[in-house]
C-alpha cells in the first residue's frame, strides 16, 4: 500500500495550527489545510506491512487498539497517494458513516496500532481521513442518497448523538422509516453541545451532515424528551421498533460527600460546555445563558478529553487563572514495557487547551506549581472545596500522592504524602470525572434490564435487550467511550435491528 519505499523517503507531517495566542481569541477550528502534494507523502508512508493493525478494531487492556469501524484505512491511503479522491472516498464511506466527526475529533487508536509506529512516527492516518470527506463535500461528491423503496416498518431512535445517527443512516439506507427523537433543541447529541465548536464546528460540519440525512428521509424530532414528552407505550404503539441511543448522560461525582461540595462555582463538565455552545449559537455568547470564566480562578478536576475542553472554553472566556487536577501519575514520554505496540500509547503528550494555557500563563511562577508549561498537575487529591461567607467557592484544598507506597489500611493503591497540604484558588471548579450510566427513565418504562454498571443490558453483536424490538447502542449500553464506538454501535444495532423486522439484513 502506497509507495513501497515511502516509510523510509518521508517523515511524518501533521497540519500547521494557528498559535494559540490567537486561537484563544475565538471559536473557530483551528487547524489549516494541508496541500495536496504533502498529503500525498503522507499516504506513501502507509507501508506494505501485511499485517494492518490499524483496522482491526479490537479492546486490549480496555482500551480501543485499530479502529473500531474498521476504517479501509491502507486502501485509502494508497487511493490518496495515487490521487484516487473519489475512490478514497467510497472506501471511507463503506464503513464510516461520520468520517467528518471521527477525522476531527477522533484519538486516532488506528495510529497507536500503525506498524510503523513501532519505531518510527506513525502514518497521519487522521488528517487524510479529514481531508478525503472535506474534499468529498467541497467537491459535491457527498449528496443526499435516499433509499430506492420504503419497507412499511417504522424505527424510533432515542438519542442523536453519534450512535443515534449511526443507527439512523443504516436503517433509513435499507427503505424503514426513521424518526430520532432528541430532547434538546438541536440534533447532534455530544456532538453538538458536548464537543467545543473549536473542535468540531457546529454550523459548517454537523449541521451540515444532520440536513442530508433529513434530505434522505430521517425525520428529526427536537425538544422531544422521551419518557415525559411521549411514554414508552406512545412509543411502542407508534414503531415496529426502538433503538436506545440515549448516551450515558449520569456524571460521576467522587466529591459528593466531600466538604464544601455544596459551594457556588462547583459545576459538571457538561453543564459548562453545554450551556456555552447553546449561548454560542444562540447569540454568539451575547445572551448571557452560560457559565463564564472570564476573570476567574478556574481549576478543572479530571483529565481526558473532557477537561481539556474545559480548559480551552475557560481560556477563551479570558479566566486569570487555570489549573488541571488528575489523581493518577503523569505519564512517561514513549511507551513503557508493559504498554507494548499495538495496545493505545500512554504517553505523556499536551493536548490543544494545555498548549494554550502554557501560552497564555506563565506556570514557572505559580506556587505550588510542578509542570512549568502545562496547566496540569498529577498525583493529586482534592480533599477540600473552601468557600467564601456567602456560600462561594474561593479555593481548593489538595494532598499529593504517592503512586508507589500502596495504603494498606485504607486500601488504596496509593498514599498521601505528609505535609503536602496546600490551597489553590479557585472561583470556578468543573468536575470531569466521567459518567456512569444513562438516566433510568427511558428504561424503567421500557422495562429494560441494566447491567451491573447501570448501563442497558445487551450483548455487544447483537445490540438486543430483554424487551422483544427494543435495542441499546452507544454509551449508552457499553458506557463512557469514543465516538467511533458510538458508530460502531449504532451501525451494529441498525443491523440487528433490521434482522428483527425483515428476518435477514444485508446491513454490514
Amino acid at each position: 500500500m502506497g509507495k513501497p519505499t515511502g516509510f523510509k523517503e518521508f517523515a511524518r507531517q501533521i497540519p500547521g495550527e494557528r498559535s494559540p495566542e490567537l486561537r484563544v481569541l475565538d471559536w473557530n477550528e483551528f487547524h489549516s489545510p494541508m496541500p495536496e502534494a504533502d498529503l500525498k507523502k503522507q499516504g506513501a508512508r502507509c507501508m506494505d506491512c501485511g499485517v494492518p493493525f490499524c483496522h482491526t478494531g479490537t479492546l486490549i487492556n480496555n482500551m480501543a487498539a485499530g479502529c473500531p469501524v474498521n476504517n479501509l484505512i491502507p486502501e485509502w491511503n494508497d487511493l490518496v497517494y495515487r490521487g484516487h479522491w473519489r475512490e478514497a472516498l467510497d472506501r471511507l464511506h463503506k464503513t464510516n458513516n461520520f468520517p467528518e466527526f471521527t477525522g476531527r475529533v477522533c484519538p486516532a487508536p488506528c495510529e497507536g496500532s500503525c506498524v510503523l509506529g513501532i519505531n518510527k512516527p506513525p502514518v497521519t492516518i487522521k488528517n487524510i481521513e479529514c481531508t478525503i470527506i472535506d474534499k468529498g463535500f467541497e467537491e459535491g461528491w457527498v449528496v443526499p442518497q435516499p433509499p430506492p423503496s420504503r419497507t412499511g416498518k417504522k424505527v424510533a431512535v432515542i438519542g442523536s448523538g453519534p450512535a443515534g445517527l449511526a443507527a439512523a443512516a443504516q436503517l433509513n439506507s435499507v427503505g424503514h422509516t426513521v424518526t430520532v427523537f432528541e430532547r434538546a433543541d438541536r440534533i447532534g447529541g455530544l456532538l453538538m453541545y458536548g464537543i467545543p465548536n473549536m473542535k468540531l464546528d457546529k454550523q459548517e460540519v454537523v449541521q451540515r451532515r444532520v440536513n442530508l440525512m433529513a434530505r434522505e428521509g430521517i425525520i428529526f424530532q427536537t425538544n422531544t424528551a422521551v419518557g415525559k414528552d411521549i411514554t414508552a407505550d406512545e412509543l411502542k404503539k407508534q414503531f415496529d421498533a426502538v433503538v436506545l441511543a440515549t448516551g450515558a448522560t449520569v456524571p460521576n461525582d467522587f466529591f459528593a460527600k466531600t466538604a464544601g461540595r455544596q459551594l457556588n462555582g462547583i459545576h459538571f463538565a457538561m453543564e459548562f460546555l453545554h450551556r456555552n455552545t447553546k449561548s454560542l449559537l444562540d447569540s454568539n455568547l451575547a445572551d448571557g445563558e452560560y457559565i463564564s470564566a472570564k476573570d476567574k480562578d478556574v481549576i478543572v478536576i479530571g483529565g481526558g478529553d473532557t477537561g481539556t475542553d474545559c480548559c480551552g472554553t475557560s481560556l477563551r472566556h479570558g479566566c486569570c487563572s487555570l489549573i488541571n487536577f488528575e489523581v493518577v501519575p503523569q505519564s512517561p514520554n514513549e511507551r513503557a514495557t508493559n504498554n507494548p505496540w499495538p495496545q493505545w500509547p500512554r504517553v505523556y503528550k499536551k493536548d490543544y487547551g494545555h498548549e494554550e494555557a502554557a501560552a497564555k500563563f506563565d506556570y514557572s511562577t505559580m506556587p505550588g506549581k510542578t509542570l512549568a508549561e502545562d496547566p496540569r498537575e498529577y498525583a493529586i487529591q482534592t480533599a477540600e472545596f473552601l468557600g467564601d461567607d456567602k456560600g462561594n467557592l474561593r479555593a481548593v484544598k489538595t494532598m499529593r500522592l504517592d503512586w508507589s507506597r500502596p495504603d494498606t489500611e485504607k486500601n488504596t493503591p496509593f498514599s498521601v504524602i505528609p505535609g503536602s497540604e496546600r490551597e489553590w484558588p479557585a472561583q470556578l471548579c468543573f468536575l470531569a470525572l466521567g459518567f456512569k450510566g444513562p438516566e433510568k427513565t427511558v428504561g424503567e418504562q421500557l422495562g429494560i434490564e441494566f447491567d451491573p454498571r447501570s448501563n442497558y443490558k445487551a450483548d455487544h453483536g447483537k445490540f438486543t435487550t430483554n424487551v422483544p424490538g427494543v435495542f441499546a447502542a452507544g454509551d449508552c449500553r457499553r458506557g463512557q467511550s469514543l465516538i467511533v464506538w458510538a458508530i460502531n454501535e449504532g451501525r451494529g444495532a441498525a443491523r440487528e435491528c433490521d434482522r428483527y423486522l425483515m428476518g435477514k439484513s444485508d446491513l454490514p
